[in-house]
């Protein structure tokens, strides 16, 4: 495919036999949704995931068990692999023999080992990557922005996502590491967009991964996606990609697919034009194998067809699918959704209204809803 995108001037790094910035091509990647125990699901899936073309194919990682299985995974595919470790940074020298990129969250670096420095984690984390010939990727999360930076900019999430990433950048690169690429992202497409130009102008030379999380189920999601990723890509940011989309494991492809898509259309001057975002705004997480009940991905449709009736309405429902996204990124939205294993905890805000069983929890979603538009349009009356 040929690409005729100016992109700003980065660094090249490498993922694998994936080059990620400089004169690259912008790579497109994904994640598996299977469980990482199930060998065999992952492995096909990864082989999916590549037949799609996706340079990169992440994994999640959240135990020993799983380690053992990536081991395994890693013999029987020649894909380039990234493992994301969101809160067990511990597990990197483990998981580093077997991958070409960690993932690391600086919001999530304080969750182990309170005691020791974030510098001194980063500089352990910079020297098994180093050791291990792997990339990293500081990956800087709105709904979990480290709480220092919450603090230093009190009221200006984006601000404090941006200097969080621009801290850790310094931190590698004073360690003399280099091989690593930033990802800043929101489910928010616009918040996206404002926190990638920021970060491109006051550092220019680290490569970006582009990505909107949650941005949720076909085609809505896929619309949310466009809105960041056309604007970024237009004005040469972005050096790979990820499109996050709510699917079942059979269409995980699509992701890819659609990422490529996306590329292909900046680069021949084709650009989709979409309204503003307004009403009803359905944020679900992208399948992955970090979710505790497959049922998530069909509660995720349900709710949509549910609440169709609210479609004019400016509100906000956010479905979590794991313990890592679920607590902290339903805060924002007006109702939330975080799945658990057997339950599912409905929030109102940062507010938990309760826990239901996945047979119940739309009849409590919807009188919640309800009530959220009555005592909104008594406000506005």
């Amino acid at each position: 495919m040929t690409q005729q995108i100016q992109r700003r001037e980065t660094r090249e790094i490498s993922v694998g036999t994936t080059a990620i910035g400089g004169n690259a091509p912008i790579a497109v990647q994904s994640m598996c949704a299977t469980k990482t125990r199930d060998i065999d699901a992952t492995v096909a899936q990864t082989s999916q995931l590549e037949r799609a073309g996706a340079g990169i194919v992440r994994i999640a990682i959240d135990n020993e068990k799983e380690v053992d299985a990536l081991r395994e995974i890693r013999t029987q595919t020649k894909a380039n692999l990234a493992v994301d470790l969101q809160e067990n940074y511990k597990l990197a020298d483990k998981v580093a023999p077997f991958v070409d990129k960690i993932r690391y969250n600086p919001g999530h670096l304080h969750h182990i080992e309170k005691d020791k420095a974030i510098a001194d984690k980063v500089a352990w984390l910079a020297d098994v990557a180093g050791s291990n010939d792997c990339a990293l990727r500081v990956g800087v999360n709105c709904g979990s922005v480290a709480p220092e930076f919450l603090e230093r900019y009190p009221g200006d999430q984006l601000e404090a996502l941006v200097q969080s990433a621009i801290y850790h950048c310094g931190l590698l690169e004073d360690l003399g590491f280099e091989q690593f690429v930033v990802s800043l992202k929101d489910s928010d497409p616009t918040k996206v967009v404002a926190a990638n130009r920021r970060f491109a102008k006051a550092v220019p030379d680290v490569p970006l991964h582009l990505g909107v999380t949650e941005a949720g189920l076909p085609p809505q999601g896929i619309i949310k996606t466009r809105v960041a990723f056309e604007k970024l890509l237009a004005e040469g940011i972005g050096d790979t990609l990820r499109v996050s989309l709510t699917l079942p494991n059979e269409r995980k492809h699509e992701e890819v697919e659609v990422g490529h898509a996306i590329i292909n259309d900046v680069a021949n001057g084709r650009f989709i034009s979409v309204p503003d975002l307004s009403g009803l705004n359905i944020i679900s997480c992208p399948s992955c194998s970090r979710v505790e009940n497959e049922a998530f991905v069909n509660l995720a449709q349900d709710v949509r067809e549910m609440t169709e009736y609210a479609s004019k309405h400016d509100i906000t429902i956010a479905v979590m699918g794991c313990r890592v996204n679920g607590p902290g990124e339903t805060d924002d939205a007006d109702l939330g959704l975080w799945c658990g294993p057997s339950t599912v905890v409905l929030k109102r805000k940062a507010e938990k209204v309760g826990s239901y069983g996945y047979d119940i929890v739309l009849d409590a979603l919807r009188s919640q809803l309800d009530a959220l538009i009555e005592q909104r349009s008594a406000g506005a009356a």
